[in-house]
């Protein structure tokens, strides 16, 4: 079984003294790993960054079995970001946690178009990382994998104003006014998950990793005993500390 296509670099694993196991996500084979040849020598070390967008080459005798992988850079998103720290963990906590959200083999086009969407987006502009537009990719993870999140309208009333918390037991918008005594057992609901033309403020990203992590923790990695990626974490301390943020 062998196939081009193209893919994300989601991690890497040390195999040997100068070989490494490489697990990519393409649009039509979803996660799959490989065995890379010199994958940790110093010549390959470059293109294997998490995170990178590649040409890969994937050959295996049967179909489920490791297999090699061979690659060509197509955007080399990593090393555009090596002076930008915010931005390389972003990156980080996107690629940690599709690997380990994402079961192999199988297809998400949908999510793989948006995930390389999100990269670019990274890479372009690594001083201003797009926050809000990974959170809004979370979301959409969430609901590829069949944990879907109704922020449109209100889960008491129907209202479709005015949403501003989101129910941790259902995932569904709750507003203001249907609130009421329960509004602190709530989660909040950062604007630009209801508006997608606002990008958002630190303060309210972080608001949104967290309602999101809720979610990314119980259904997807909470169920098989494991934490949230580290690099997520990492992410939610950093922008706890940019401008504008008071949380």
């Amino acid at each position: 079984m062998e196939w081009d296509a193209p893919a994300v670099v989601l991690s890497v694993r040390p195999y040997g003294e100068a070989d490494a196991i490489i697990r990519l996500f393409s649009e039509e084979h979803g996660v799959v790993a490989g065995l890379a040849r010199g994958g940790a020598s110093r010549r390959q070390v470059a293109l294997w960054q998490p995170g990178n967008i590649v040409l890969a080459r994937h050959r295996a005798r049967l179909p489920g079995q490791l297999g090699s992988v061979t690659a060509e850079p197509v955007q080399d998103v990593a090393v555009r970001l090596l002076d930008h720290p915010l931005s390389l963990t972003l990156l980080a906590s996107i690629a940690e946690l599709a690997d380990g959200a994402l079961p192999d083999h199988e297809a998400y086009p949908a999510l793989f178009a948006a995930l390389v969407r999100l990269l670019i987006a990274i890479a372009v502009l690594p001083d201003d990382p797009p926050v809000a537009m990974a959170v809004r990719w979370e979301c959409m993870l969430l609901a590829a994998l069949g944990y879907g999140l109704r922020l449109d309208s209100c889960a008491v009333s129907g209202v479709t104003d005015d949403l501003i918390y989101v129910s941790p037991r259902s995932g569904h918008a709750v507003s203001r006014a249907a609130a009421g005594e329960w509004a602190e057992r709530l989660l909040p609901l950062p604007a630009f998950l209801r508006d997608a033309a606002q990008d958002g403020t630190a303060e309210e990203w972080v608001a949104g990793l967290r309602m999101t992590g809720y979610f990314l923790g119980r259904h997807l990695f909470g169920v098989r005993h494991l934490p949230l990626p580290q690099a997520r974490e990492r992410l939610v301390s950093q922008l706890q500390f940019q401008p504008g943020s008071r949380t």
